[in-house]
């Protein structure tokens, strides 16, 4: 019963946005029918969602792949070095999840504006990058420290140097930490709305989410719109999901030590 209130609870609006997506305006119909796809085309061509849409998925792949590899080195690190203060540096990466973004708007843009990094893509990369790094080295870590040791020193015996070790034996064993990391990294980029609201002040820079609230006018708003924008912001989310799931379930050394 609870996990059905739960379920009634998200699937309703999520059926609401369909609804007001595909119905033709002015329809008052709790059926899409018949379906229309003004909503979607007014959306992308004439609010220039396109290039919303590009932006976002330049910022978030970038992110993903940034921050997936500083966390894969860092990680490595944390996991098979032993080095004075390294308690002291895990407790302060998982502190800093505790400091709001809004806190650091001000110091940020200050920066991005002397670097002439305003208006500029890099500049959300830089931050998405620098505010989701913290928790994806110690989830990475933390996935390193499952793949046991023995493995490695077994490719060091077999004349592997440490990188060829890890690049040909612990970085396949890595593949669902790896995918779990770059998705929270991807989302956490792809729904980031203050910084691309405060760093871009030029539209054809603007990401989905701030192009999103740029569709509610200050007397009403094009609801049907709106829907359609929602559903083309959510839809990169659900493929990915639908394709990483397959990972995120997987044991992190299954059939690391078979024979």
């Amino acid at each position: 019963m609870p996990l059905a209130l739960f379920l009634l609870f998200t699937l309703v609006p999520m059926y609401w946005m369909v609804l007001f997506a595909f119905r033709p305006s002015g329809s008052t119909s709790l059926i899409p029918w018949p379906i229309t796809f003004d909503h979607f085309a007014s959306v992308w061509n004439g609010s220039g969602f396109g290039i919303y849409f590009q932006n976002s998925i330049i910022t978030a792949v970038s992110t993903l792949v940034v921050s997936t590899v500083i966390a894969l080195l860092g990680g490595y690190a944390l996991a098979r070095f032993a080095f004075r203060g390294k308690t002291l540096f895990l407790v302060v990466l998982l502190c800093t999840q505790f400091i709001p973004g809004a806190m650091m708007l001000i110091p940020l843009f200050s920066i991005f504006n002397t670097l002439g990094l305003t208006n500029n893509l890099i500049s959300l990369i830089i931050a998405d990058t620098v505010f989701h790094l913290p928790l994806s080295l110690v989830l990475m870590s933390g996935f390193i420290r499952n793949v046991p040791v023995e493995i490695e020193e077994a490719a060091w015996v077999d004349g592997c140097t440490r990188i060829q070790a890890f690049r040909l034996v612990v970085l396949p064993l890595l593949k669902p930490g790896i995918v779990a990391v770059g998705s929270f990294a991807f989302i956490s980029a792809w729904n980031n709305f203050l910084f691309a609201l405060m760093f871009m002040s030029q539209q054809d820079k603007f990401t989905v989410p701030v192009g999103l609230s740029y569709l509610l006018g200050e007397f009403g708003a094009d609801f049907g719109a709106l829907a359609a924008g929602g559903l083309v912001a959510i839809l990169p989310v659900v493929i990915l999901f639908a394709y990483v799931q397959k990972f995120l379930v997987q044991g992190m050394s299954a059939g690391a030590v078979k024979g």
